[in-house]
């Protein structure tokens, strides 16, 4: 099973889809789980692999999502102890699941978020240069002359360094894309005149502003790598973040927390994906750590009622 998780992790990468790789590092029985027991957990809440039951399942769908949006790791304690939950430990996520078997597991949970995507359209040396300093940055910079080429929906940047080839085109569609920055490599008059040409075209005020023109931040540039880098700075100065996926109702929100329900009958926090275990009452649905609560709550669901 661990040889077939594995596996999936180089396709999930080349397609710049976000993942937790969740891995159990210790296990204190009684519990189904092991150690080496992995894992993956996806942006929509879907587990592929076994991490534990049912409700050590839910509590990682949970607390991996939330790394997904922070894009940080770390280790997730799951005890049956519920008063230890949120216990304070640095590097430690504790959390009370009352419902588990009576062992407590330990899981590395570890995001695995694709490298910033930075689009540059043109070819003249600034455009190679900003493909290499953002190579040693370790991000995805990818580089075209077609102004018609479509731009990935989780792009975090389009810089135009084209020198007159193509402009006006590409920063339109990455004002439709809601590109996160876009850029104009040029010089303060020649800026301008692209922006009033934008202008022009019917593109408004509140989206020219978006456009940082000329690119970068004001270093005193004047090679075509000092530019490089002064848009790279400016980039980062604007916290770029890799978009995760949209799933309906169960995906991750672009910014804060993704969405938690309450178990009705255990009163743990349950992430609200369309791969939690939920039910319909009285038109509301319900979300569940695991089977056994749910069929609790369906067989009394007055018991239980708010």
């Amino acid at each position: 099973m661990r040889a077939d998780l594995l596996s999936r992790v180089d396709g999930l990468r080349s397609g710049r889809t976000p993942f937790v790789l969740a891995t159990v590092v210790r296990a204190e029985r009684p519990t189904s789980a092991k150690p080496g027991d992995c894992a993956l957990v996806l942006a929509d809440g879907t587990i592929d692999g076994f991490v534990g039951g049912a409700c050590a399942e839910s509590t990682v769908r949970l607390e991996s999502l939330r790394l997904l949006q922070a894009g940080e790791s770390g280790l997730l304690r799951i005890t049956p102890r519920a008063g230890e939950g949120g216990t304070a430990e640095e590097g430690v996520r504790t959390v009370g699941n009352p419902c588990l078997s009576g062992g407590t597991l330990e899981i590395f949970l570890e995001a695995m978020i694709p490298p910033v995507l930075v689009v540059v359209h043109g070819e003249a040396p600034v455009a190679r240069a900003l493909v290499r300093v953002g190579h040693a940055l370790d991000w995805d910079v990818r580089t075209g002359v077609d102004p018609d080429a479509p731009i990935a929906p989780d792009t975090a940047a389009v810089v135009v360094a084209s020198h007159g080839r193509g402009e006006a085109p590409v920063l339109r569609a990455a004002l439709r894309a809601e590109v996160p920055y876009v850029a104009l490599v040029a010089s303060r008059r020649r800026a301008a005149g692209v922006l009033d040409d934008l202008a022009a075209q019917g593109v408004p005020a509140g989206q020219r502003e978006r456009i940082h023109a000329p690119a970068g931040l004001d270093i005193g540039a004047r090679t075509a790598p000092e530019i490089a880098l002064s848009v790279f700075a400016e980039i980062v100065a604007q916290s770029p973040r890799v978009v995760l996926p949209a799933s309906g109702p169960a995906d991750v929100p672009a910014s804060g927390e993704p969405a938690v329900a309450i178990d009705p009958v255990c009163g743990m926090e349950v992430a609200v994906t369309t791969a939690s275990v939920s039910a319909q009452h009285d038109g509301e649905t319900a979300y569940f750590c695991g089977t056994g609560c749910r069929q609790a709550f369906l067989d009394d669901p007055q018991r239980f009622a708010r």
